[in-house]
């Protein structure tokens, strides 16, 4: 029996979503509930399970197209896994891949020994190519083993690392005169939703950021100093974001606007703190939330942003965990940011901007001292935040960051 798999919900007011990879093939064996298309919202990236056991006959989809809710994508021969195991010969059928050329060089050879465009993403396919590396080498990091974009580039350092040359695509003809080529991808529903938040943050919103600069030795020393405790205790490692996210409570505590937004002629308040944490993630930059921060201990913290940071590379971010959210905390100083004006994520009004701690010259007490310093941005919407604010509430967190103490006491 021929059963339809469907496009399943996909949250609160989204109706459509972009296919972004066949997970399977046609002709493959599949379980009930077994993920079988990746669909990309322009949140994130969900899944498209079967619903019954059997083999997959047919899929109506391709990668690149856009499908509404409800939609048939693929249809399944329910019970024929059992027919396939045992000699039958399934179905076979062609997957277009749009924007992707049909004569994959041989580095694009999935392990397998599959077609690339049925085994790998298109991002994953074009990495493979760019980089010249042999994917049937390389473990994946992704959702059942799957390879991510970063693994191939990690491989690719790798080998380079090692003195190797990097093969070149079989595919590829002798240069003769230098020819250069272009190539053209569509944006993925994510990052054209990111582009059109962004540009709308910046036409919208009365932007400006004021910096500051924090002496990071009294926080490297509490990690120093209890690490191993805090490890051993709660299962987590002691990192740098539960002392902002800590700090930024006290901020927001102080000044409230920073932790408010516009809507329509009205400014709306909390008295809660759900800060968004950005998270980089294979389609593009996500924000699941911290909800509310202000109540939770620095393992609980730590933890939410171990679990966000897994569930994106994983691809499997829920809407839930992305809804909402009063302030964003973004670290460029993880990819080495010395110093950045980061854009609100709206509605909200304000975000800090973490950067990378480095030694630095500065006076203390009249002497000069190597200390470990990171600069810290706050950029935030002027219509609704003044200067003094800003400023007051970048110094609280300042101030909380260099003397730790105070996040313990609530000054």
């Amino acid at each position: 029996m021929a059963t339809e798999v469907k496009v399943p919900t996909l949250g609160e007011s989204v109706t459509e979503a972009t296919v972004g990879e066949l997970l399977k093939n046609v002709g493959d064996a599949v379980a009930a509930d077994e993920p079988i298309i990746s669909l990309e919202t322009d949140k994130v990236a969900v899944e498209a399970p079967s619903p019954v056991a059997g083999v997959i006959t047919e899929f109506k989809v391709a990668v690149g197209d856009t499908v509404e809710v409800d939609s048939v994508i693929a249809v399944i021969e329910e019970g024929a896994a059992a027919a396939k195991s045992s000699g039958g010969e399934a179905p076979k059928a062609e997957v277009a891949d749009a924007g992707v050329e049909k004569a994959a060089p041989a580095q694009a050879k999935a392990a397998t020994g599959g077609d690339a465009a049925q085994t790998l993403s298109p991002a994953v396919r074009r990495a493979v190519l760019e980089h010249g590396v042999d994917p049937s080498t390389i473990k994946g990091t992704g959702k059942d083993g799957r390879l991510t974009k970063e693994d191939v580039i990690a491989a690719a350092k790798n080998k380079g690392a090692s003195g190797d040359a990097a093969p070149a695509p079989a595919a590829a003809p002798a240069s003769t005169g230098g020819e250069r080529r272009e190539e053209r991808v569509k944006m993925t529903r994510m990052r054209q939703t990111i582009a059109k938040r962004l540009k709308g943050a910046q036409d919208n919103a009365a932007l400006l950021t004021t910096f500051n600069d924090v002496d990071m030795s009294a926080v490297i020393e509490a990690r120093g100093k209890y690490k191993d405790m805090f490890a051993k205790k709660h299962d987590i490692r002691l990192g740098f974001m539960g002392f902002f996210a800590k700090a930024a409570c006290l901020a927001l505590k102080d000044v409230p606007a920073v932790n408010a937004y516009i809507e329509g002629d009205e400014i709306v308040y909390h008295d809660y703190v759900d800060i968004s944490v950005a998270v980089s993630a294979p389609n593009g930059l996500v924000v699941p939330v911290i909800r509310d921060a202000q109540d939770k201990g620095f393992a609980r913290i730590e933890k939410d942003i171990a679990d966000f940071g897994k569930r994106a590379k994983e691809g499997t971010l829920t809407m839930e965990d992305m809804k909402g959210g009063t302030f964003t905390i973004s670290n460029g100083g993880v990819f080495g940011s010395l110093m950045s004006t980061p854009i609100i994520n709206p509605p909200q009004s304000a975000v800090l901007g973490l950067h990378r701690i480095e030694d630095r010259p500065v006076v203390v007490n009249g002497e000069i001292v190597i200390r470990p310093m990171m600069y810290i941005a706050l950029s935030y919407d002027h219509r609704l935040i003044d200067g003094r604010e800003a400023v007051t509430a970048l110094k609280i967190i300042k101030e909380a960051i260099e003397d730790p103490t105070r996040m313990l006491i609530d000054l």
